[in-house]
């Protein structure tokens, strides 16, 4: 599969139409097009915007073996916030990501301790 129809795979697995899209990355329609067309090769930098759009990696951009899914509502919302997120200043990003920082390591302890206390059981 080419990056294009990487591309276009995963907006439409992802519920995303090409305007959402190109409203989120500021981007003409018809160049747009033209990129999940294989008619014209993005430059990484334009690969980054699309990518934050669709609310995915660069890796998962070019991992193929991944089966495509349908996205839920809830996950929608969810890549909406991340885009979001991605908007605000480096500061405003980093406080937002330390936040979620600290509540994974809370969750992770929690798991780790339940595990310590089923194998001491």
């Amino acid at each position: 599969m080419t990056v294009s129809e990487r591309i276009k795979s995963i907006r439409k697995a992802k519920g995303l139409s090409q305007k959402e899209v190109i409203t989120t990355i500021g981007m003409g329609s018809a160049q747009y097009s033209r990129i999940e067309n294989g008619k014209t090769d993005p430059s990484i930098t334009t690969l980054e915007k699309i990518t934050t759009a669709l609310g995915v990696t660069m890796s998962e951009l070019f991992a193929e073996d991944e089966p495509l899914t349908e996205i839920s509502s809830t996950d929608r919302t969810l890549m909406e916030k991340v885009q979001l997120i991605e908007r605000l200043d480096k500061e405003e990003r980093q406080t937002v990501y330390s936040v979620l920082d600290a509540f994974l390591t809370k969750q992770k302890l929690k798991q780790a301790l339940s595990g310590v206390l089923d194998l001491a059981s």
